[in-house]
């Protein structure tokens, strides 16, 4: 993972990906007032999808098999998915519920939550949509080779991950607030189910050790919602240890996880540290490999973690470039 850039963002590049959103947004139909062909446009079809995919994804997970009486859609969960203002969201659903696509309610067990839930005319609609809109992505690829397409669909992915990736911001926060502890819970969750001995939550960091002038705590954050973490705290004048690099599944495979560590050796050097180390698991051959790109060379033991096998070390000048980019772009998310 590069890091990201201090220099202005060239005209040049603003104005290819402005030509690029002007060309897909007509090829795709978003400017029509009946987007796909349908009696609305392509906010209130994409709003429609997402009650239909919520629903669904709530289904699958209580058993309720995606029948009307199923959890639906808080309306405040859609306003932050879709970063919508709430009096647009507010007249979207209202115009769904006008179709009689959609009927809003409020939540049985909390009455400040509002759930829309598909009505059987939602769901006939919703899945004509779905047609529809597969008809119009295989018309778009149509005119294409196979190996055109490859190429179209491989960018497509690239372009997700590049703009997933710009989203999200790296913030430092105190390491016993609630964010913290939940990526902790998180991150112990997860290597618990790697380890073949399992993990022991009493070995994460306490939150003075990475609090304030003893350490720094960060979290990563993907549309106001925590999806990585890393520590770092003192060991000896001029030493720090990075500690438990975590990115949740979703936010893997971005470059999330070097970004992070980017993050923790800067943090390293604004403390004064010349020098981090870092140990990792025996199963944890993807972190090996990021950290190794990264600069770190492998050490003898330092510490007494039962849970490692290797440890690292870095030399940070300050001047010095911390993290370079891996050839292919790709990165290492696991726990560490």
């Amino acid at each position: 993972m590069e890091r990201v850039s201090t220099e202005p963002v060239a005209a040049e590049d603003v104005k290819a990906l402005r030509r690029f959103n002007r060309y897909f947004t007509r090829r795709i139909g978003a400017l029509d007032d009946h987007y796909l062909g349908q009696d609305r446009p392509l906010g209130e079809a994409r709003l429609l999808f997402e009650i239909a995919e919520t629903t669904a994804t709530a289904a699958t997970a209580d058993g309720t098999g995606g029948s009307e009486a199923g959890a639906g859609a808080s309306l405040r969960d859609l306003r932050g998915r879709l970063g919508l203002d709430a009096g647009y969201l507010s007249r979207m659903v209202k115009a769904l519920e006008s179709q009689g696509l959609v009927r809003v309610s409020v939540h049985p067990d909390d009455s400040r939550l509002r759930i829309a839930r598909l009505t059987p005319a939602g769901r006939v609609e919703v899945k004509e949509q779905n047609h529809r809109a597969d008809v119009l992505a295989a018309g778009l690829l149509g005119g294409l080779s196979e190996r055109q397409r490859g190429d179209l669909t491989a960018a497509v992915a690239t372009a997700e991950r590049l703009l997933r990736l710009a989203a999200i911001t790296v913030e430092v926060v105190d390491g016993s607030s609630a964010d913290a502890r939940h990526c902790l819970a998180a991150y112990a969750a997860d290597i618990d189910e790697r380890f073949p001995e399992g993990f022991d939550p009493a070995a994460l960091v306490r939150p003075h050790e990475v609090s304030a002038a003893a350490g720094a705590f960060l979290v990563a954050y993907e549309e106001g919602r925590p999806v990585g973490c890393g520590a770092l705290r003192g060991l000896e004048p001029g030493v720090g240890e990075i500690r438990h690099v975590w990115v949740h599944p979703d936010a893997r495979r971005l470059g999330l996880a070097r970004r992070i560590l980017d993050g923790l050796e800067r943090e390293a050097v604004s403390r004064g540290h010349g020098v981090v180390r870092l140990d990792t698991h025996a199963v944890l051959a993807e972190a090996q490999a990021m950290y190794r790109a990264c600069g770190y060379t492998e050490i003898p033991r330092y510490d007494d973690n039962a849970y490692a096998a290797y440890w690292f070390e870095k030399r940070l000048p300050p001047a010095t470039p911390l993290c370079s980019p891996h050839p292919s772009g790709r990165t290492s998310s696991r726990p560490s």
